[in-house]
């Protein structure tokens, strides 16, 4: 009825596998008495927990009644052990809080069997093992004897087929000892008892066959048994090993009733100390959890940065030693003498510190081929910078009182507004509109990690993150601002609205509250054009005299004929998260790198770009760039050859606004980036400067490696894997 095919069982451990059962082929009769002998550490008991079902096999069969276990599922593994096998163990096992009579009604209570059938069987079990009357003593009443016959009631109430005994008599005296071991003998008549002993008078006493194990193997069976028929199906399960809810509920309650006073205290206890552990616990993952917040915010605004030219922050400090040089000396003053300041060595020792401070980065093709072979586990985005000024090549519909409805550059519109300030009383604040940063950005290419920053404000149906070269996004702060700028640069205020925003901050009585618009709708935003124009298209190459002076015009104002450019849409308006600290996009209006990508590849033909390489390929010393301004040009003889306007210049009309007595005035425009020095000395009252303008290479898309590559890490910890990776290059550690 019961037979071992093949049977293995490995135990893996930490520096390597215990085989506990070698291919264990045995077979067992129907109803017979076999003790298993063997050493510690043979393979007995692992043998007996898989007979049972306790334990499961690693290799081979368990055939039960000819049925293979090899399918067998938890389920069946449960009805097996609770309706086929009677178990008995040295311990004895029993519950101390419940009657021998419910110790052994326990079994039945599990496989579903009434209340009265458990009582009157679990009673006729008792009285075969010779406890009749004694149905309602606790096991704390009986002796060690007695106990193993209720744990032999108990593997025989649900009348199993088959009854494992381990060590039944090892924690007996030897009469008592004798006295179980004939009623085990008895229930052998009619079932299968397979009974683990190290008493080997015992076993050969009582048992109808012994089998001997050694190092997992069998190594001698005295009355071995084979069956004629070999018969394998899948296992057919009707009967049922589950208690119910209530039943398990009344059990526990029972339970917790016969250690009530115990419990209780427990319970107590066991409060204070989760309730203290729980607060600690909870403060410790709340502050870890913030401070993670707050590091991961952190890195998301400031990400690691590699730039073409940065600064040596140790060479900054070191700098501070001439000061502390100055401070010595005037520490040192002696009557009657005055010391010399020099201010010579001092202009030479700082204008060295300045050369030390700058530090110049090599970024060539095998650097990006490198950053780009980092193992993507280690960020979540890189971002590169072209440098590329896209405000000259962006235009949008802007109605000015001089020139009314045209569509112009970002960068021209900008000059007009500062022009505007220039002529009212309000010149001192001009500066503030030259000195703002370009309004557009270069977004992120990672979607995902945008969404777990930003929500969509914008209709949700309509709108998407930006990823065509076609679509910019527009993101505003935490207070769902955008600044008023910002917006006049780009062309959502006319010159009328603009001006009143300067009469409204000043409190002016020349402001007209009607003109003034605090607040505009998503519709007004998203609804708003802007085009980029290809570099041929905004930059008009001139010839003969002029060129040598004015080698390119550019064209502030769009023509109807120009037929190159993108029209860009606005598809999402984002807003920071109300959990975030840094974001990785302050406010503004981010076009994609799928753009800047299509800005390089015409920008690296373009005539200006053309331009700019040959002036440096015939000149070693030039720059790559253009230089724009007022310029007086003298001949060898000392005379006046021009006086005015040279570099890459346009035109532009403004007045001030609708009146008869305001004349149009018209002045010159130059296309480039002013100093940051001359930015700072004009913002301030009655100081003006030479204004010089200079359009590098990569302001107009020449140079077709980034500038500066801005790297995101996924967290702290990997923020020093990219570290580490980035100082193997430093270290020449990289072979290319």
């Amino acid at each position: 009825m019961l037979k071992l095919i093949k049977v293995s069982k490995d135990y893996k451990v930490a520096d390597g596998v215990v085989h506990a059962l070698k291919g264990i082929n045995i077979e067992f009769r129907k109803s017979e008495f076999v003790s298993i002998l063997g050493p510690s550490g043979c393979g007995k008991t692992t043998l007996l927990n898989i007979i049972g079902g306790l334990d499961h096999y690693t290799d081979g069969d368990l055939s039960i009644n000819g049925i293979s276990t090899k399918e067998y599922k938890d389920r069946d593994w449960d009805v097996y052990r609770n309706h086929r096998i009677g178990f008995i163990f040295q311990s004895y096992n029993l519950i101390p809080h419940q009657t021998i009579l419910g110790n052994v009604e326990l079994a039945l209570t599990i496989s579903g069997v009434s209340k009265e059938e458990r009582i009157k069987r679990a009673k006729e079990a008792l009285d075969k093992v010779g406890l009749k009357s004694q149905y309602y003593k606790h096991p704390n009443q009986l002796s060690g004897g007695q106990c193993q016959r209720v744990a032999i009631a108990r593997a025989l109430v649900n009348e199993p087929e088959i009854l494992l005994a381990d060590e039944p008599t090892g924690a007996l005296d030897t009469q008592t000892s004798v006295q179980i071991m004939e009623l085990i003998k008895e229930i052998s008549k009619d079932r299968l008892v397979i009974m683990v002993t190290h008493n080997p008078e015992l076993a050969e006493k009582y048992s109808s066959r012994i089998v001997r194990l050694l190092d997992g193997e069998i190594i001698e069976d005295t009355d071995p048994y084979k069956s004629r028929k070999k018969e394998y199906k899948k296992p057919e399960v009707n009967e049922k090993a589950k208690m119910s809810l209530w039943t398990a509920f009344k059990l526990s309650a029972r339970n917790l009733k016969s250690k009530f006073k115990r419990t209780f205290l427990v319970c107590v206890a066991s409060s204070i100390g989760i309730i203290g552990v729980a607060s600690v616990l909870s403060l410790s993952t709340g502050i870890k959890t913030y401070i993670s917040d707050i590091q991961d915010d952190m890195l998301s605004g400031n990400p690691i940065t590699i730039s073409e030219t940065t600064i040596d922050l140790n060479a900054l400090m070191q700098s501070m030693d001439t000061a502390t040089k100055k401070e010595a000396v005037k520490k040192s003053v002696k009557n009657g003498y005055v010391n010399v300041n020099s201010m010579i060595q001092y202009l030479v020792e700082s204008g060295e510190t300045m050369k030390n401070l700058t530090v110049n980065n090599d970024i060539n093709s095998e650097y990006i081929k490198y950053l780009e072979n980092m193992p993507a586990e280690y960020y979540i985005a890189m971002s590169k910078d072209y440098g590329i000024n896209l405000s000259n090549n962006i235009y949008t519909d802007m109605n000015f009182i001089a020139t009314g409805e045209n569509s112009m550059s970002i960068s021209s519109i900008t000059q007009i507004y500062t022009d505007l300030l220039k002529e009212t009383e309000f010149k001192d604040y001009a500066g503030m509109v030259e000195s703002l940063d370009s309004p557009f950005s270069q977004s992120l290419s990672n979607e995902d990690y945008i969404l777990s920053q930003y929500d969509i404000v914008s209709d949700k149906d309509k709108s998407k993150i930006a990823s065509e070269k076609n679509e910019i996004m527009i993101v505003l702060n935490k207070d769902q601002e955008l600044n008023d700028l910002l917006l006049a640069q780009l062309g959502y205020y006319t010159q009328d609205e603009f001006i009143n925003l300067v009469y409204k901050a000043t409190n002016n009585e020349k402001y007209n509250a009607s003109l003034y618009k605090e607040e505009f709708s998503y519709d007004e935003l998203m609804n708003k054009t802007f085009t980029w124009y290809p570099n041929d298209t905004v930059y008009t190459k001139n010839s003969g005299m002029l060129a040598s002076m004015m080698p390119f015009n550019y064209n502030n104002i769009a023509s109807s004929s120009w037929e190159e450019g993108i029209e860009l849409k606005v598809t999402a308006i984002l807003k920071p998260k109300n959990t975030l600290n840094y974001g990785s996009l302050s406010s503004g209006f981010y076009y994609t790198s799928a753009l800047i990508e299509e800005v390089l590849a015409d920008s690296l033909d373009s005539e200006i770009v053309a331009y700019i390489n040959d002036q440096m390929e015939n000149n070693p010393k030039a720059e790559d760039n253009i230089t724009s301004g007022e310029f007086t040009i003298k001949g060898d003889n000392g005379n006046v050859v021009y006086s005015g306007p040279v570099g890459i210049t346009y035109s532009y009309s403004y007045k001030l606004d609708n009146t008869n007595n305001s004349q149009v005035k018209t002045s010159t425009g130059y296309v480039g980036s002013k100093s940051a020095m001359t930015t700072i000395m004009s913002s301030f009252a009655g100081m003006t400067i030479p204004e010089t303008y200079v359009l590098s290479l990569r302001e107009v898309g020449g140079k077709e490696l980034p500038s500066t590559i801005s790297i995101y890490p996924l967290d702290f910890e990997r923020k020093y894997l990219v570290t580490d990776y980035l100082d193997k290059w430093n270290n020449e550690e990289v072979i290319v």
